[in-house]
């Protein structure tokens, strides 16, 4: 965990990462998204392609410009990231109602994203787990 938190432990990673699962991939989309200074959305991205979470591509010759992709790695953080988002949606959120609302596009429905036991089906709790060392 420690090592996980490493890579994207800062507040700009986490909210680069949920700008790019919106679709988002050039520098000005972010920075206008975010409101970021240039220097820190800068430092932010290459630490980001330095650890394997994007993947700089040129789309421009000139002017010389990037766009910003995730890899497989920085597409895996999504449930984690979404993880995030339900514990703030229930404990940081003063509306009743969440302030986004995620569709499940295979079959158009809302949906609150769980994780469940990959062998019976059942969600999994803090309560529910046991932890083995190896």
């Amino acid at each position: 965990m420690e090592r996980a938190l490493e890579q994207v432990s800062d507040r700009w990673s986490f909210l680069l990462l949920r700008e790019a699962y919106f679709g988002l991939r050039r520098f000005d989309q972010f920075q206008s998204a975010l409101g970021t200074s240039p220097n820190i959305l800068t430092d932010r991205l290459k630490k980001l392609v330095a650890v394997g979470i994007f993947e700089r591509y040129r789309y421009s010759e000139r002017p010389p410009r990037d766009e910003y992709r995730l890899t497989d790695k920085g597409r895996d953080l999504y449930p984690a990231i979404v993880a995030l988002m339900r514990w703030g949606d229930r404990w940081l959120n003063d509306a009743s109602e969440p302030p986004l609302t995620l569709i499940h596009t295979s079959c158009g429905s809302d949906c609150r994203p769980r994780m469940v036991c990959d062998c019976c089906g059942e969600e999994i709790t803090a309560r529910s787990m046991a932890w083995r060392a190896r």
